[in-house]
């Protein structure tokens, strides 16, 4: 194998496919990328047996062939190389010889045939989303995702293809963020998957402004074909909880904010949440909301925002970390919280498509 490429493909490709590579893996040929020259076209994959991505990245080839190389050894390098063009070739051991400028290196590999295959999606259900919507779905709610690994079903997002929608949901059982995006599909493709918590950080990686995303799914596998990258995954095995059933009713308060405001507002006076409660208060009365956090051993912070606000007086207590995750990954300059009592979830929303259950704490007063 042998072909001439320029290190910024080079580089750009590897950075695209080097984060599925596992820093512990007992299996060698998991800890390499492969390289697969032919048509004028390199493709790299990587893989750990759960998640897998390939690149194509154009290359002059002189001679078509495929072999593994140490996948993070050979980011380093590419990214130290000091001329714009390298040439790389491999020999019939899996040798592969680095050129670039006055630099060389020689770096030992291993057999493409080791390398495992990656599942075909031949019967696979298919659906057609933009890239740019899909990273917005995914930014409105992937941080809801839940790490206790005991519950595993929340261990990644339901994407629920139903009534020409795709409903995305991660939860972790104090929070639930959802996200509703209009997509045309036949009823026969219905299905919910769950998209383990690595390919959602990987597709939000990959996923671009321009194109389309084309989703193919199995019955146990998801692929992501976003053109000039491909990433592939197991599902989570089992039934997402029914999500629907904790979110409120009528709300009895509507409460409009600017998000930055009360951003940064919870930013600040959540510096002074005692570390065993982690709540701030948030006292809302006509006109105005004062957030409140207070500690024993530290003392208080206090901080008042006017509002459009002509209900009743609630106070009511969340987890600031929580109340600020969806605010950082919204764009719109309003959000909506809606309010029924002070032991009730409260729900934030913007738009039509996108809201976010929050469970309350208890008021300390």
């Amino acid at each position: 194998m042998k072909f001439t490429i320029s290190k910024e493909s080079l580089q750009q490709a590897i950075q695209q496919v080097q984060h599925v590579v596992s820093a512990r893996t007992t299996l060698a040929i998991l800890s390499n990328v492969l390289l697969r020259a032919k048509n004028g076209v390199l493709e790299l994959t990587t893989t750990d047996l759960d998640v897998g991505v390939t690149c194509s990245v154009a290359a002059e080839v002189e001679e078509e062939g495929a072999t593994t190389l140490p996948a993070r050894r050979l980011a380093t390098i590419i990214r130290e190389l000091p001329a714009e063009d390298i040439q790389i070739s491999v020999d019939e051991k899996n040798v592969a010889s680095i050129r670039s400028g006055p630099s060389y290196f020689k770096v030992l590999g291993l057999t493409s045939e080791e390398f495992p295959a990656l599942p075909r999606f031949d019967d696979a259900r298919e659906f057609k989303i933009d890239q740019q919507i899909l990273r917005d779905c995914l930014k409105k709610t992937s941080y809801a995702i839940s790490t206790d690994e005991t519950r595993y079903v929340l261990n990644g997002i339901l994407f629920s293809f139903k009534n020409n929608t795709l409903t995305m949901v991660a939860t972790d059982g104090r929070r639930l963020a959802m996200v509703e995006q209009e997509l045309e599909f036949p009823q026969s493709q219905e299905v919910d998957i769950i998209v383990p918590t690595k390919a959602v950080n990987e597709l939000a990686r990959l996923c671009g402004d321009l194109g389309e995303v084309i989703i193919r799914v199995t019955s146990s596998q998801v692929g992501f074909d976003l053109g000039d990258s491909l990433l592939i995954s197991k599902l989570i095995d089992g039934n997402y909880p029914n999500y629907r059933q904790v979110i409120p009713g009528e709300a009895k308060e509507r409460i409009a904010l600017e998000r930055e405001v009360f951003l940064k507002a919870i930013s600040r006076v959540s510096l002074l949440a005692s570390e065993k409660s982690n709540s701030v208060k948030f006292q809302f009365t006509p006109g105005q909301v004062e957030i409140i956090a207070s500690s024993p051993d530290i003392g208080e912070a206090r901080e008042t925002i006017p509002l459009n606000y002509k209900g009743a007086s609630i106070t009511i207590a969340f987890n600031p970390e929580f109340t600020m995750a969806p605010l950082r990954n919204l764009s719109a300059d309003e959000v909506y919280l809606h309010l029924i009592d002070e032991i009730s979830p409260g729900v934030l929303r913007t738009g039509t498509n996108f809201l976010y259950v929050l469970m309350p704490m208890r008021v300390n007063s």
